[in-house]
């Protein structure tokens, strides 16, 4: 109430003032038609002001601050992956029994072009995704990720995520897992069709882990060359992978 009562007051102001201004140039000019003259013309222009301020400044405005929140929503798919998406999705990919086809392809480098990103990213849409049961440690994978739960209910409630579906969605699929392993007890001696619900857990996951990697590496690739290099290095697929730089 306050706040409009603030602007109802500066309202009445403003427009009082305009009134005195009038009203001086009507003493000094003695001429109130050519004041109400210019009066209805600045009146006439005031639908082209709103147009330019509603319609056009306004789309401009908000399209530069989607691009802000959508800037800090990948740094937050950044931490995503130092803290816990590389790791898992590493671990998912060794257990992949058909990823030997086209591991090679998954090395990224510093020369790949926007098309060379589309055309895997095109690829993997038909990939058939596998991971082999009874391969995965799921004592590995339960402590992992446990430990990292809050860190990712921390990352639910970040408002932004309502800008990136995809990412949205992959932290869901990667929070159920959690969930999924962390309620279990014993991990060791579980039913064969225990095993084959986690497995499907753990191929949704990855699935959207990795098209969530491709993506965000095309975007250090082309904003943050620095922050790319060393992603190259810890490439989750380069069996030969090492943070140290030899090249």
């Amino acid at each position: 109430m306050k706040h409009l009562r603030w602007q109802v007051l500066l309202a009445v102001f403003l427009v009082a003032l305009s009134a005195v201004f009038y009203l001086v140039q009507i003493s000094i000019f003695h001429s109130s038609r050519d004041t109400l003259f210019y009066l209805l013309q600045d009146l006439a222009f005031v639908p082209v002001q709103v147009l330019l301020v509603t319609l056009i400044i306004n789309r401009l405005l908000s399209v530069r601050e989607k691009r802000s929140r959508l800037e800090k929503l990948n740094m937050v798919i950044g931490a995503f992956f130092s803290e816990v998406g590389t790791t898992l999705l590493t671990h998912l990919s060794d257990c992949d029994p058909n990823l030997e086809k086209i591991r090679e392809e998954f090395i990224v480098t510093n020369v790949w072009t926007e098309k060379e990103f589309e055309r895997f990213s095109k690829r993997l849409l038909a990939y058939d995704y596998a991971i082999e049961q009874g391969k995965t440690d799921l004592v590995y994978l339960r402590e992992f990720l446990t430990e990292r739960r809050e860190f990712l209910l921390r990352l639910l409630e970040n408002p932004n995520l309502l800008e990136h579906e995809t990412f949205t969605e992959l932290l869901l699929s990667v929070f159920h897992l959690v969930e999924e392993l962390a309620c279990r007890e014993d991990v060791h001696n579980l039913p064969g069709t225990d095993i084959t619900h986690i497995t499907g857990d753990m191929i949704r996951a990855y699935r959207l882990l990795v098209h969530e990697w491709l993506d965000y590496m095309k975007h250090l690739k082309d904003n943050y060359p620095y922050l790319f290099s060393l992603a190259m290095r810890l490439n989750p697929f380069d069996k030969n992978a090492s943070p140290v730089v030899t090249w």
